[in-house]
């Protein structure tokens, strides 16, 4: 019976009409999808200090970390160099009053200092100090690592690691580095004490119940989440915080700019870091780094974080799954 009505000529055009003029035109140039590639990029970016991998990458794989410990690999020498020269060349803001080694590479140089040059602090500001002393104790803190699980034989195919006093001393001791040793470990306190204090700003995200650490079993989430919540609690009991608060401190406009240049440079070593040749090496490098980038994003997000919601999804600050990982995990070393 509708029939003669659904085929009214004048309706239909009338619909065809009002469809045309309703239609959204979802045409786009290259040069706009180019665009909001780049616009997309730059957002996700904005309060990142470490360039993050992309998990849905076909390249990325999952690592167990607990298979696979950091220790020594017999990665050393001219490769290694490279990529430790290029993060203190290209970024460190060149302290000068620091003990370095020369290209071992290059042919010996006639000097007074033999195979190590000369830096001072002179005319560095206390951000560009402190750019330079987490950088040096996230070297410290791997060349510990390697010293303190190194190979010492492997006989029949059965490895034994331990510790390897000779090669600490040639790294750390105050008669072969010149002095720079001891400078070496107070910096990787001074990483430490930065991490610590990430670790206290970051605990009001943490805390709300709208927050799980979800694996898919509930008990381990729950437990998973305690446990946290009671390394938060002890942080907060030590006293002796580094105070983030003198950082970024001057006039607006040289703050932001500054902030935005210490971001930058700490972006440009996270990518550095693929650059390392051994993959175990690579690894734990990425993760104490991206640990120390997520530690920094922390602490310069104390407000966004204080005015978080409490029983809904965290708007102007948020942590991955990876940046939890790497955070907690660069802690541990």
């Amino acid at each position: 019976q509708y029939s003669k009505a659904a085929n009214n000529s004048k309706e239909l055009e009338d619909c065809e009409q009002a469809n045309k003029l309703g239609a959204v035109n979802s045409t786009l140039s290259n040069q706009s999808k180019e665009a909001f590639i780049d616009w997309a990029r730059y957002d996700d970016s904005q309060d990142h200090f470490c360039e993050l991998d992309d998990e849905r990458s076909p390249d990325a794989q999952y690592v167990d970390l607990l298979l696979n410990p950091e220790r020594y690999t017999g990665y050393k020498g001219p490769s290694a160099w490279r990529v430790w020269n290029s993060i203190y060349e290209e970024n460190c803001f060149k302290p000068r009053s620091v003990y370095r080694p020369l290209n071992p590479l290059a042919p010996s140089r006639v000097s007074t200092l033999g195979s190590v040059y000369l830096f001072s602090w002179t005319g560095l500001c206390l951000e560009k100090r402190v750019f330079y002393k987490l950088i040096s104790g996230l070297h410290a803190s791997i060349n510990l690592h390697l010293c303190a699980n190194y190979l010492l034989e492997e006989t029949w195919g059965k490895p034994r690691w331990g510790p390897n006093v000779k090669e600490f001393t040639h790294r750390f001791d105050p008669i072969e580095t010149k002095g720079e040793g001891p400078r070496r470990l107070k910096n990787l306190y001074f990483l430490y004490l930065i991490e610590l204090r990430a670790l206290s700003k970051v605990a009001p995200y943490f805390e709300r119940s709208v927050v799980d650490l979800y694996t898919g079993n509930g008990h381990e989430d729950a437990e998973s989440k305690a446990l946290l919540l009671d390394i938060f609690r002890d942080t907060k009991s030590f006293h002796m915080h580094f105070d983030e608060k003198s950082m970024f401190a001057g006039d607006k406009k040289g703050a932001k700019s500054l902030k935005e240049e210490f971001r930058l440079h700490f972006k440009n070593i996270s990518r550095i870091m693929d650059c390392v040749g051994c993959d175990k090496c690579r690894l734990w490098g990425k993760l104490q780094t991206q640990g120390l980038g997520t530690a920094l994003k922390i602490l310069f997000s104390e407000k966004e974080i204080q005015n978080l919601p409490e029983n809904s999804p965290s708007k102007g600050f948020q942590l991955t799954r990876q940046e939890i990982v790497a955070l907690v995990n660069a802690f541990g070393r």
